[in-house]
């Protein structure tokens, strides 16, 4: 990925493609013009979508419903081969037990990361393929990330307002979160229980999660639901799908959950204003940089835990 292509920027050797995938996705044709699946599920979406001419800019995709059915079906594909792969490896080279295996899959940070490396990968790597080949558009464009032109910020002063906007959330929602309180240990809480762990996660939860699922929530996902339901549902229903994402990790603590959802629509709301997921992934990535300077401070600097269960 190169550094002009990350920031919603192609690079030059894109732009005589971007220029026909442009036409092809931003047509006013009609309503056909937003999908080339012949599938009878994007047709049905199509006839439910309102005249191209109307759609805001950055909801104008070259996929619909049929595209999106079966990126879910990889996703749950390939996360399922993940886990199959890994017990097999477990039980054949170092001759793990069932309740070994257990231990692995919730409360070793080693294991947990790589597995969730690897999915974000095989993610971003289906998104691409489909787009870059199959649609034959640019890819960091196309999937949303487009140049953004702030009205009353510059640029820079735009991108850092979405960080420190970040941060502020992630107080208000620890804030929230002390209030509600919850007696069940959480899931994810198994795996800050060493410095090793803690820094794990947070390399991922930096560097990884606030691209990728930005990417596939606001970039893919959004503009399907956006044109065919409506702006306002489609940022509410993003934001529940991205909570319901993440629920595992605080199952039992549904306040919690429901905080994390809405944070989803906040993220989605950006995305929607901005017309970028630029602008969506500057705000997640100061919420979570905000939570683990958190996790620093409690810990002292990750040299003291709570015990473990």
């Amino acid at each position: 990925m190169s550094a002009d292509e990350s920031n919603g920027s192609p690079s030059a050797g894109e732009d005589a493609q971007e220029e026909g995938s442009e036409t092809r996705a931003e047509s006013p044709a009609g309503p056909s013009a937003l999908s080339d699946s012949p599938a009878s599920s994007d047709a049905a979406a199509s006839s439910a979508t309102p005249p191209a001419a109307a759609l805001p800019d950055d909801l104008r995709t070259p996929w619909s419903w049929g595209y999106l059915a079966v990126f879910l079906a990889f996703a749950f594909a390939s996360l399922l081969a993940l886990d199959i792969a890994f017990v097999v490896f477990s039980m054949v080279a170092l001759h793990a037990t069932p309740a070994e295996l257990q231990k692995l899959a919730t409360s070793d940070a080693r294991y947990v990361t790589a597995r969730q490396a690897l999915w974000f990968a095989a993610l971003m790597l289906y998104l691409f393929a489909v787009v870059r080949f199959l649609h034959g558009a640019p890819f960091w464009r196309t999937i949303g990330w487009k140049q953004w032109r702030p009205r009353s910020l510059s640029p820079a002063g735009a991108g850092l307002a979405c960080l420190l906007g970040g941060a502020v959330l992630a107080i208000v929602v620890s804030m929230a979160a002390k209030l509600i309180g919850t007696k069940a240990r959480l899931p994810i809480e198994a795996l800050f229980q060493d410095r090793q762990g803690v820094l794990l996660v947070m390399a991922l939860a930096v560097l990884a999660a606030p691209l990728v699922e930005e990417t596939i929530f606001r970039g893919y996902i959004y503009p399907v639901l956006a044109r065919t339901l409506g702006v306002p549902a489609g940022v509410l229903l993003t934001g529940a799908l991205f909570g319901a994402l993440h629920a595992m990790q605080l199952w039992g603590a549904w306040g919690l959950i429901a905080l994390l959802v809405l944070v989803g629509v906040v993220l989605s709301y950006v995305r929607a204003r901005t017309g970028t997921v630029l602008a969506s992934y500057l705000l997640h990535l100061g919420y979570n940089a905000m939570l683990f300077l958190g996790t620093a401070v409690s810990t002292n600097g990750f040299r003291h835990f709570p015990p473990g269960p």
